[in-house]
């Protein structure tokens, strides 16, 4: 029960900071609703290639994907700017669970790419997007899944490079093989033999996959478990590395 108020007492807090200031929310937002609205038609032409009839079902899905990677990624940002005001100096003198700094954070970052996730896939669907109801629910699980394994990893990363100068280039040197072997904008069946043995070796593409697949209504296929398997084993090593880092940072 300490564990969950001492969460709660940071989420909330977070969740405040959040909603004075949503620049970050609104800009994460931007970028995967620009790439439907600008970046989707031009799939449509070619949808029926790698087996789509709506171009939208593919893509949404790759979309949220995105949005759960790329904009849990910069969660660890506002994490600096607090280490740097003392903030999480002051936390660490407070009985409270070093666990529970980050969980509650966490929290936090899902919450948001929760309600962004419900923004894309409404967004999806007023465009034609087809896909059943249970599937799309699957598959904003797994994304908000990924997305709080990025978002743990980010805050490890941003309490052990204490810098941004030094943590946008590693993140932008992980975001775009990411973006350009998961399959994400374009199927790797479109790509050579050689990229696609590549692509198979990228966990996000599996679970890129997953939630393509999900999003079809089909749930018995071999990309949904490696996906769904992926996704937990990212989860579980995020959360290991940021619960060591905020151990470490507070010890």
């Amino acid at each position: 029960m300490q564990f969950l108020r001492d969460s709660y007492i940071v989420f909330r807090r977070q969740l405040r900071m959040n909603l004075r200031n949503p620049a970050w929310v609104i800009i994460g937002m931007l970028q995967p609703v620009l790439y439907l609205l600008l970046f989707g038609p031009l799939l449509k032409p070619i949808a029926g290639q790698f087996g789509y009839d709506n171009y939208l079902t593919f893509f949404v899905p790759g979309m949220l994907v995105q949005l759960g990677i790329f904009g849990a990624f910069f969660a660890g940002f506002s994490l600096i700017g607090e280490w740097r005001e003392g903030v999480i100096e002051a936390e660490r003198v407070t009985p409270a669970s070093r666990t529970a700094l980050l969980f509650g954070r966490l929290v936090r970052d899902l919450v948001q790419l929760f309600v962004q996730a419900l923004i894309l896939v409404g967004l999806g669907l007023w465009m034609g997007m087809r896909g059943s109801a249970a599937g799309i629910a699957v598959g904003v699980l797994i994304t908000l899944l990924v997305g709080g394994a990025c978002a743990a990893a980010s805050n490890a990363l941003a309490l052990t490079t204490k810098s941004e100068d030094v943590m946008a280039p590693v993140i932008n040197m992980v975001m775009m093989p990411v973006l350009l072997l998961s399959g994400i904008l374009l199927p790797m069946t479109l790509g050579p033999k050689w990229l696609q043995t590549v692509s198979d070796w990228m966990p996000f593409k599996w679970v890129t996959d997953a939630v393509r697949t999900t999003f079809s209504g089909d749930f018995a296929t071999s990309p949904l478990l490696w996906g769904s398997v992926w996704a937990s084993v990212l989860f579980v090593l995020a959360m290991w590395w940021g619960t060591s880092t905020f151990r470490k940072e507070n010890a």
